[in-house]
């Protein structure tokens, strides 16, 4: 696989995705939901024959499943870290606030630009009495030193985002919060939701080896829903979560309970929750097989985006239209950008819903309409979708 091979018509990668009908659609919304390849269908049904052939014994293969994601993650975070599972990322930030002192340490900083689960949650927590600083996420080139700068000794956790959920920004410099975190003993959790896919993350060459990182596959992974992570760093060993389920006590179940004290698991389990569908694992490792296959590693789909992003902006700056109708932010490098192409609007729903008519998938974030470029889509496909926002500005 080559990015030649991507651009053409009909992309390299397009037959692959058929059931998605990717090369039939202009599919925008690579950021968001990508197309599952066709291997997720063997994955799904896989599921189905295990559990129709050993029933309640199914735990076993489907545990193997989960241990294939564990893995596929690890080499995507360049990390031999412990990984905890979870249906969405959502409850894996449940358990791990309910893990830290909050009691001791009632303050959480965080931004103003983090994705609604936690803008929610903690905006729920401040109500209760929570002290929760929210600093301003733009411009995100000063971000991280502007967290670092408020981090303070009743500080239990830092939680900011890899990547800025609405614009696409990336966030230089967090091993400056880590450090920070690191020195007055608070925690540091990073969403890489919108990074994993788009480019290499690292974290021990990046200086986030203390740190926990929230992800999942449900857009750029292409693995589908249900497969969220959180990686634990070094010293999460001895934390308890509150909020726990009985699959934190696998490994545990065979010994003598103690009526005074809960038990947990070792490594990423002991952030386990309970009973859930194992389909999505089984359908995430068959992908993570079909990405490995075909090369597309994060070091080439930075590549790939990068060149998507390149075409789209430059095809958008052509069209010379209003600024006060819709633009983009020209004055920082594409490279300083992740998966999509964030443009401001004044109308940002309304343009979403006259592209959607004329057979362009997309989305919006407030004054944003976002276009997610996807590998399986050929140069020509994202040329047709900036002549569809031609005509929906004319």
């Amino acid at each position: 696989m080559n990015l030649d091979s991507l651009r053409r018509t009909p992309n390299a990668l397009a037959a692959e995705y058929s059931r998605f009908r990717v090369g039939e659609r202009l599919l925008l919304t690579g950021h968001s939901h990508q197309a599952w390849p066709d291997v997720a269908r063997e994955g799904q049904l896989a599921a189905f024959e295990d559990a129709a052939r050993d029933v309640d014994a199914k735990w076993e293969a489907a545990s193997r499943m989960a241990e294939e994601v564990r893995v596929g993650v690890r080499a995507l975070l360049a990390d031999d870290g412990d990984i905890a599972l979870g249906v969405n990322t959502h409850e894996l930030l449940v358990r791990f606030l309910s893990s830290v002192d909050i009691r001791r340490r009632p303050r959480l900083v965080t931004t103003d630009g983090e994705f609604h689960s936690a803008r929610r949650q903690l905006a729920r927590l401040a109500e209760e009495g929570i002290e929760v600083v929210r600093v301003p996420a733009a411009p995100a080139g000063t971000l991280a030193e502007r967290l670092a700068a408020v981090v303070d000794d009743r500080t239990a956790a830092v939680l900011v985002s890899a990547v800025l959920f609405e614009t696409a920004r990336i966030v230089p410099g967090l091993d400056a919060v880590a450090a920070a975190c690191r020195s007055r003993g608070a925690e540091l959790v990073v969403d890489a939701y919108h990074a994993l896919g788009v480019f290499p993350l690292p974290l021990r060459e990046l200086g986030l080896g203390d740190a926990w990182v929230l992800g999942g596959g449900y857009k750029y992974l292409q693995l589908g829903e249900g497969n969220c992570f959180l990686r634990l760093p070094p010293h999460a060993a001895g934390l308890r979560p509150v909020v726990t389920g009985w699959f934190a006590e696998f490994g545990t179940l065979a010994e003598e309970p103690d009526p005074d004290r809960v038990v947990y698991a070792r490594g990423g389990d002991r952030f386990a929750g309970a009973t859930y569908d194992p389909t999505s694992h089984y359908r995430a490792a068959r992908v993570l097989r079909f990405r490995a296959e075909r090369g597309l590693t994060p070091e080439f789909l930075r590549t790939v985006t990068q060149h998507q992003l390149g075409l789209l902006a430059d095809r958008f700056d052509r069209l010379d239209l209003p600024e006060s109708v819709i633009t983009r932010d020209r004055g920082v490098p594409l490279t300083e950008f992740a998966g999509f192409l964030a443009l401001r609007c004044r109308d940002a729903a309304g343009l979403r819903q006259a592209l959607a008519e004329r057979g362009v998938s997309t989305d919006s974030r407030g004054e944003y309409l976002r276009l997610g470029p996807a590998p399986y889509l050929s140069d020509a496909q994202l040329e047709s979708a900036i002549a569809a926002l031609a005509t929906c500005c004319a």
